[in-house]
């Protein structure tokens, strides 16, 4: 299972966290992905789809 939402594409990131003494140490900033059922071409399927899609309404929720 990829770290990438399927909407926007938003995956892992290098980043160096720096120190008190400013000595950097590399690191992985994973998305915040969720698991939400959505509707895709008509069918209901389940997505890996990152808060950011959620929020903005890029997502269109499976109808209850």
């Amino acid at each position: 299972m990829s770290n990438k939402c399927e909407i926007c594409g938003k995956g892992s990131m290098s980043i160096n966290k720096v120190s008190h003494s400013n000595r950097k140490t590399r690191s992985i900033s994973k998305p915040n992905l969720q698991r939400v059922k959505g509707v895709v071409d008509g069918r209901a399927t389940r997505l890996r789809v990152c808060t950011r899609c959620i929020r903005s309404g890029r997502i269109e929720k499976r109808p209850v």
